[in-house]
């Protein structure tokens, strides 16, 4: 093990273009924070999986994207106290290597890696699946192809081009859904001219069954259904490190997580709910936005819906190979990659590790065309729970670097979590408490994931003790052969 870690300043510091540790470039614009923040909560897995989780809950499923997002706004907390007083594009993963060591660090940046470049091949397939709907004389695979490629030179010009390329996706998803909940909202309370929905009422929330149809442990399951549609809340943190003032975009993106979910997520499904019998075939055949916007009569629902879905699939695509590439290169920087990875070129991109992490992403795009249900069904089980292994790292290094930072560097707590340590160590038990539950959950594949999740964690950690015990023996050789001169 380690000793006693110390708070550094970030390594993502200037050098001479192209050179290994040369660093990243400030080419985020406050505007692009502050949409990627936004942005950031609002997944493809809001518009398509929720209606799973509204058909397992019923109503109850408020309750289960409250839990969830109650949990999010702690454990986006916690990031925010160690990025707003060490901004780095290793983010969680840098703060687990000073805090928890280099095995930490290790860990949980390749199992974020991989997690994303799953994510890659995912995306860029649910893309292309609605692009060949629109224009089938161009197969599903060129879609696939022609979106990666695309979104893959975005991130080689420059951070700058990323950035505002998912304002402009974000964007979209931003006015979409605040339009539908304003929409919805009217037509809920009997306000919106022209529009004759019967089936709209708070009633739906207490008929039907009641608010908890299936029971109060249908709201558990639900939380399996939703927790995986909030990843990404993190890469605000991320993405700080490469802003114009690092330490405002992080503290202005974790003060405002808590308003982002009460109103994209929990506002979002409230309407759906409303406007819908929670038990309505539709919401099952359609999915519960499209259900929703056609029981207000609005005309191609279904391809209004596609276009907000595509947007929000390639801004998860964009910001998917940012994060990845960003994760690369921190783990570069530390010396748990390749060198190359840290090379960066003369506009600060770090070419190498994007390059590498869209080669993987390729690789499952092929695995899942040719082998669906075998190796990429694999890929995708394996790095289901890594964002629950992720918020556990968060966890457990914020609980020593606030001690860290209160003997180093005090004046850096610009951001505070609440009720330090009670609120991080709940925070831990819900996790857990998640993850084994997740155990118990045969109908929607929970065990599967977790044990599959477990296994892949299970080798990355035997890797990074291996790798340690080889660093710090090659350490004490080097030690004995100065003494000896």
């Amino acid at each position: 093990m380690t000793s006693q870690p110390t708070l550094t300043k970030a390594v993502d510091g200037p050098g001479k273009p192209g050179e290994p540790g040369s660093g990243l470039q400030a080419g985020l614009k406050n505007r692009h924070l502050s949409m990627i923040a936004i942005g950031g909560v609002i997944g493809a897995g809001l518009f398509v999986g929720s209606s799973s989780g509204i058909a397992t809950a019923g109503p109850g499923i408020l309750l289960s994207y409250a839990l969830v997002g109650t949990l999010v706004v702690l454990v986006m907390r916690m990031l925010g106290e160690m990025s707003a007083a060490n901004p780095t594009s290793g983010s969680f993963s840098a703060h687990a290597d000073r805090a928890l060591g280099p095995w930490a660090g290790f860990s949980i940046g390749w199992l974020y890696w991989f997690f994303w470049v799953v994510v890659l091949a995912v995306e860029a397939t649910a893309g292309a699946k609605i692009l060949e709907g629109w224009i089938p004389a161009v197969p599903q695979w060129g879609w696939a192809l022609i979106v990666m490629v695309v979104l893959t030179a975005t991130n080689l010009a420059s951070v700058g081009s990323y950035g505002e390329f998912e304002f402009w996706f974000a964007g979209i998803k931003v006015v979409a859904i605040a339009a539908f909940i304003v929409v919805g909202g009217l037509a809920v309370f009997g306000l919106l001219p022209g529009v004759d929905s019967e089936q709209a009422g708070l009633a739906n929330l207490t008929e039907h069954g009641g608010f908890l149809p299936n029971g109060a442990g249908a709201i558990l399951t639900g939380v399996l259904l939703v927790v995986f549609s909030f990843m990404g809340s993190e890469i605000p943190a991320l993405a700080a490190g490469e802003s114009e003032d690092p330490q405002r975009a992080v503290t202005k993106a974790t003060n405002s997580i808590i308003w982002r979910i009460a109103v994209f997520y929990l506002g979002s499904i409230f309407v759906v709910i409303a406007l819908l019998p929670w038990d309505s075939q539709s919401i099952i055949d359609k999915g519960s936005y499209v259900a929703a916007l056609d029981s207000l009569g609005i005309a191609n629902a279904g391809q209004i819906m596609n276009f907000i879905v595509l947007t929000s699939v390639l801004s998860c695509l964009n910001s998917g190979l940012y994060t990845a590439s960003r994760m690369a290169f921190s783990l570069g920087q530390r010396g748990d990659a390749p060198g190359a990875f840290a090379r960066t070129t003369a506009r600060g991109v770090p070419r190498t590790a994007i390059l590498v992490s869209v080669v993987f992403g390729f690789v499952a795009v092929f695995f899942n065309y040719e082998f669906p249900d075998s190796v990429f069904l694999f890929l995708v089980n394996s790095s289901g729970a890594v964002a629950l292994f992720v918020w556990l790292v968060i966890c457990f290094s914020q609980l020593r670097m606030r001690k860290i930072i209160q003997a180093e560097a005090p004046e850096k707590l610009v951001v505070r979590m609440w009720l330090f340590p009670y609120l991080t160590w709940a925070a831990a038990a819900v996790i857990v408490f998640v993850l084994g539950y997740m155990l118990t959950d045969t109908e929607h594949n929970g065990r599967t994931t977790v044990l599959l999740s477990l296994l892949v964690a299970a080798l990355v950690l035997v890797v990074a003790f291996v790798k340690q015990r080889v660093t710090v023996r090659k350490a004490t050789e080097r030690e004995a052969l100065a003494g000896e001169d």
